[in-house]
């Protein structure tokens, strides 16, 4: 596949020094690396390379969801995907899922779940801040996952139209505040998912799981941990990402 102007291009030197860019014939990317002619990559197949001013070697790749997700901009704290895997396959998303998330921020999270849930499916999210909901609708655009996914401003009316409900996502520092609005809209059996930022929210949760309709309740934590593979010398990276936040699942059941 031959890059084209206008193409979102992965210029990726290392694993910790890559850009995702999009093609532009007089773009030019200044990077400690030299100057990456940008314009250059047009006519090339991704997976080719071409070399910066000071003759380093950068691999042209079609980006894929983990890097718009981990180069998507920002005003808010990104879920990881470490934790995104974990979160479908607790969950059961798959194609054709109808998930609520409230909470968008930067639509990461918003970002990862359309890609699973594609084409069947889609994604209706909702948050109160105007600003988060313009970053965010940028982020999906980029990413081709905007015709998957809706934005709402948060009302709970709105979300009272929605049904059949099978994921809930809920990203906010109180989401047992949020469990009697989704409730309803949820099929029976369907999942739900909260992102606590500690123990002790992560603890009020689950006391109102036990109480509102949800069984099945499980709190985790996930941890990676980078393995730095090189002949005869390979150890675990001295670095690693640790804690990012903690997880609530449960599922729905009738009251």
């Amino acid at each position: 596949m031959l890059i084209e102007e206008g193409s979102l291009v992965l210029y990726f030197y290392n694993s910790d020094k890559k850009w995702l860019i999009k093609v532009e014939k007089e773009k030019k990317l200044h990077t400690h690396l030299g100057i990456v002619d940008v314009g250059a990559s047009i006519g090339l197949e991704y997976g080719s390379s071409i070399y910066t001013n000071k003759d380093k070697r950068i691999f042209l790749l079609p980006p894929n969801i983990y890097d718009f997700v981990m180069k998507s901009q920002r005003t808010t704290q990104i879920v990881y995907p470490k934790d995104y895997g974990y979160i479908a396959a607790r969950t059961g998303l798959k194609n054709g899922s109808q998930v609520l998330e409230i909470g968008t921020g930067s639509a990461a999270l918003s970002t990862f779940l359309a890609s699973i849930v594609m084409p069947s499916g889609h994604v209706h999210t909702f948050d109160i801040n105007e600003d988060f909901m313009s970053i965010a609708k940028k982020n999906l655009e980029k990413s081709g996952m905007d015709a998957y996914v809706t934005q709402h401003k948060y009302d709970p009316e709105s979300i009272s139209q929605l049904h059949n409900i099978d994921l809930v996502i809920i990203d906010l520092g109180d989401p047992w505040n949020y469990l009697e609005i989704v409730h309803p809209v949820m099929k029976s059996g369907g999942s739900i998912a909260c992102i606590c930022p500690t123990m002790n929210q992560l603890e009020m949760l689950a006391t109102h799981f036990f109480h509102g309709g949800f069984v099945d309740s499980d709190c985790i934590e996930t941890f990676i941990r980078k393995i730095e593979a090189r002949e005869g010398k390979t150890r675990p990276s001295m670095r690693m990402i640790g804690h990012t936040t903690y997880l609530g699942f449960a599922r729905k059941v009738l009251k």
